[in-house]
């Protein structure tokens, strides 16, 4: 048995995420951790709100609530959103937590004994109508790199490029939207890279299995040459600086913010009645840790996070993966908040089940270049792949079960060779998955278990038990004990993607899920039912979504500026 850390990457507090967000890191790494578990690995799956720094502070504003009023409203609404789309973590924490605060100051003061900090005066940003230094996403304005014209004064979203706020062309405060802004200098502490950039090479180097996208991003940073990054910011809302001369200070976020996995760990060992044992995981070098997360996270997981850990010196392990995923746009646009543009995640629950998104998204993950998500595509997800394919097959199954073996799965009692091919079949599919789930190929393993569904159709049209009934039931009882066998290996596979439908596939069954949820190897088992008899008659496991709800739901999403 393997130990597993599992991440996402932690979405910041201010407000609720588009569906972007979703399947950018919280949805791929519930799947993994739901698959290592079906493996028998010990797995800590945690995630959380990031809620310091400027962001959270920004939207706090415009709410007209205190920011810290604000972070425990927004935190409260987003773990239930994820939790009602059976996102798994054993953990879902705040970076707000004491146990963040305790760790990035340990963590700091290590590094500031070890010489990798350095103090330097900085040019800031000061805006005169609001009387404050502005951090940097307190400033906007056009990208010098490739003049996209929202860029913040930290990086810029679209192409990814770490910048100063002074180097926006046009800035603008955050706050009031006004360019009234002076340079007025102030003391910070900065993390020196160029002192661990060889070390961080040597480290980046080693992972000849990271994703491409994590790969190029993480070289390219290497590549430009490393700069010493500010880690203090001029704010109130923050982690404090232990050290004499920066009481007015707080940390900045992306300092804190990945050490909030650690704590996030701390918190959820403190609740286990058993406070140290987020450090059998962290500090076991045996521990894989998997990351997921965005592009525009790599750099900070890829070299500033490593560099951090690796000055610290304080025994935790490295990332072994971090899968970098790329953007989903929003039918060729972007999702936009302001624009109401593009179905965020508490919207989406509103419509249809969590599996109905899930599935869809798991389809068109921007695993290798940007996606968009399209209406037409998700209705044809839902209809053909789910309704028409898994949904069809089962409910055809258990509902001839009903009505002509009394609702008794009956036994297999000579199967034939193309019930062995079947069988077969359904084990070099689940082993394809296992593959693609090695290697973090969530496409590809979704595209797996539709080839599953449609095998399963298939042999079921072959088999033709309602004709067979009539002179063969011998043989007509096999191939629904096959059937209802193959409808129990879904289950077991669909289980990491699908929770929900798996979940009802065992009620199905008349399975407690508790008691008979099966491991990945036991999958593929076409005697374990036979006798057992099955709940009334099911309802159909998907409900289709016709054109008309389609055509208003384009409307409804697609922005402000739309024709």
């Amino acid at each position: 048995m393997g130990k597993y850390i599992v991440t996402s990457a932690l979405p910041y507090v201010n407000g609720v995420k588009h569906l972007g967000t979703l399947i950018g890191s919280l949805l791929p790494a519930d799947v993994y951790a739901r698959w290592l578990r079906l493996q028998g690995e010990d797995v800590l799956a945690i995630c959380g709100t990031d809620e310091h720094g400027t962001p959270c502070e920004v939207a706090a504003l415009e709410e007209g609530l205190p920011v810290a009023e604000y972070a425990e409203k927004y935190y409260h609404i987003q773990k239930d959103i994820y939790q009602r789309f059976r996102l798994s973590f054993d953990h879902f924490g705040r970076t707000s937590s004491p146990e963040n605060r305790r760790m990035t100051q340990h963590l700091f003061l290590r590094l500031h004994q070890h010489g990798y900090i350095v103090e330097r005066e900085t040019e800031q940003l000061y805006c005169v109508d609001d009387s404050r230094f502005l951090p940097d996403r307190f400033v906007l304005g056009t990208c010098p790199h490739c003049g996209y014209q929202a860029a913040r004064g930290d990086q810029c979203e679209s192409c990814t490029r770490l910048l100063d706020p002074t180097d926006l062309v046009a800035p603008r405060c955050a706050i009031c939207g006004r360019q009234n802004l002076v340079r007025r200098s102030s003391r910070h502490l900065f993390l020196d890279l160029p002192k661990l950039k060889d070390r961080i090479g040597a480290w980046v180097d080693t992972k000849k299995h990271w994703p491409r996208t994590t790969r190029s991003i993480a070289h390219k940073w290497l590549e430009e040459g490393l700069r010493e990054r500010c880690i203090t910011r001029d704010l109130k809302w923050g982690i404090p600086v232990p050290l004499a001369g920066y009481e007015d200070k707080v940390f900045y976020v992306w300092f804190d913010a990945p050490i909030g996995y650690i704590s996030i760990s701390m918190e959820w060992a403190r609740l286990t009645g058993d406070p140290d044992r987020w450090q059998a995981y962290w500090k076991d070098p045996e521990t894989r840790l998997v990351q997921f997360l965005g592009k525009d996270n790599v750099p900070f997981h890829t070299v500033t996070w490593p560099a951090v850990m690796m000055g610290a010196d304080d025994g935790f392990i490295l990332a072994d993966m971090v899968k970098g995923f790329e953007f989903l746009n929003y039918e060729e646009g972007k999702f936009s908040t302001s624009e109401g543009r593009g179905v965020f995640t508490d919207q989406a629950l509103e419509l249809f089940p969590a599996d109905y998104w899930r599935y869809y998204l798991l389809i068109i993950a921007p695993e290798r270049g940007d996606s968009s998500f399209e209406w037409p595509g998700f209705q044809q997800a839902v209809n053909k792949d789910l309704a028409d394919v898994l949904g069809n097959f089962v409910h055809r199954t258990l509902t001839f079960i009903h009505s002509r073996f009394q609702g008794r799965v009956p036994s297999a009692e000579a199967l034939s060779a193309r019930d062995e091919s079947m069988r077969e079949r359904t084990a070099a599919l689940a082993q394809q998955l296992r593959v693609e789930m090695e290697h973090y190929r969530f496409q590809m393993s979704v595209r797996t278990l539709r080839e599953l569904w449609s095998e399963c159709n298939r042999y079921f049209d072959e088999k033709a038990p309602w004709l067979a009934i009539k002179t063969d039931r011998a043989g007509a009882a096999t191939t629904l004990s096959v059937a209802a066998h193959l409808c129990r290996s879904i289950a077991v596979l669909t289980a990491p993607f699908l929770p929900e439908t798996s979940s009802s596939l065992y009620r199905l069954l008349g399975l407690s899920e508790d008691v008979h949820r099966s491991r990945w190897e036991e999958a593929v088992d076409f005697g374990c039912l036979a006798g057992r008899v099955l709940p009334p008659t099911p309802k159909p496991l998907f409900s289709k979504i016709p054109d008309e709800t389609i055509a208003m739901l384009r409307e409804k999403f697609a922005g402000k500026g739309s024709d």
